[in-house]
């Protein structure tokens, strides 16, 4: 029997008790026998059904661009991977280890936006806003299956190659909740969308998807910020589905190769010699941002160091653009005029 067949068998009896469970769990908070707190700021909440990346972080920094201007906005996230507990601020003292990769990552980007990780997000919401008042929006990072929290918009995410539709529960398939759960959130994102991507294309998603009236569809394509690529050059990835990376890359260098390593690894020595060892035969490494800010604090050769090159991503809504924007910022107007804040 072939392996895919195994995992069938027995992964798909364990994925009906896990069905039941998510069944139980999400009927307590429906019916309010389970609490969904609402805190005292509004907030948008970024997440999916599925493990692995859909890319979460590049939206809510798309989001932190779009509406920091005009609003004080913060971040919260788990910090998943990070080495600390409880609540922690992002500060000028934070690495990877304090505050998780995903975090630090973006705190590279904005310092100057509160960003504060915490496992419980209602109480992490509360003491973000007591050490920043002055905050008018926090953006949640991950907390879809965070029921014990009440986001007032839930932004859904979900890749074009596996839509939670064609999708099936853990272990089976990749799925923390059913595919009926996504009811929950005002706006799915299908991301990952291909180039090729046409109107029809959008019309067979949108049929599979069979989204409510109240809910709104957007698509988006990743967008890569252009970066030298030499013809010899090494891909280094401890990220999630990295094929997408590499095969950008490969665009560019056919002759491409890559190191491998599993989502939020943490590098050792070993790794790192590895790494630099591999590196000497190429012109160019070529990183994530979310690698980069596992690298940054580490030693690393000179030589390797000099080569390292990080490949920034975002989402990019192209025709849909003006209507998600338009959508959020209005969500968020009538949230915080509502809130007096």
């Amino acid at each position: 029997m072939k392996n895919g067949v195994w995992h069938s068998i027995w992964a798909a009896p364990i994925s009906l008790i896990y069905r039941h469970i998510v069944w139980w769990r999400n009927m307590l908070y429906d019916e309010h026998i389970l609490p969904s707190t609402r805190v005292p700021v509004p907030t948008i909440g970024v997440g999916n059904l599925a493990v692995g990346g859909t890319g979460k972080t590049p939206m809510i920094e798309y989001l932190v661009r779009l509406l920091s201007p005009s609003y004080k906005v913060a971040v919260l996230s788990r910090g998943y991977g990070r080495k600390t507990r409880g609540f922690v601020m992002a500060d000028r003292n934070s690495d990877a280890s304090t505050i998780g990769d995903e975090m630090m990552q973006m705190h590279l980007k904005f310092p100057d936006i509160p960003m504060a990780v915490c496992a419980n997000r209602v109480q992490g919401v509360k003491q973000l806003h007591l050490m920043h008042p002055e905050v008018q929006l926090v953006l949640l990072d991950d907390v879809f299956q965070h029921r014990s929290i009440h986001c007032d918009m839930y932004i859904l995410l979900t890749p074009y190659e596996r839509l939670y539709q064609h999708d099936h529960l853990l272990p089976w398939g990749r799925l923390r909740e059913p595919a009926s759960e996504a009811l929950r959130a005002q706006v799915v994102v299908v991301t990952k969308c291909p180039d090729s991507m046409k109107p029809i294309d959008k019309r067979v998603v949108a049929n599979h998807l069979r989204l409510a009236a109240f809910q709104s569809l957007f698509f988006s394509h990743i967008r890569y910020e252009p970066v030298n690529v030499p013809d010899k050059t090494l891909v280094v990835t401890g990220i999630a589905h990295a094929d997408y990376l590499f095969d950008y890359i490969r665009s560019k260098a056919p002759e491409a190769d890559q190191l491998v390593y599993p989502d939020h690894h943490n590098y050792s020595k070993k790794d790192i010699a590895r790494i630099a060892a591999t590196a000497e035969h190429y012109d160019a490494v070529i990183t994530t941002e979310k690698d980069a800010s596992r690298f940054g604090r580490l030693v690393l050769p000179e030589s390797l160091r000099a080569k390292m090159v990080s490949q920034a991503i975002y989402p990019d809504f192209r025709e849909d653009e003006a209507e998600f924007n338009r959508k959020i910022k209005a969500f968020v107007a009538e949230q915080i005029r509502h809130a007096g804040l």
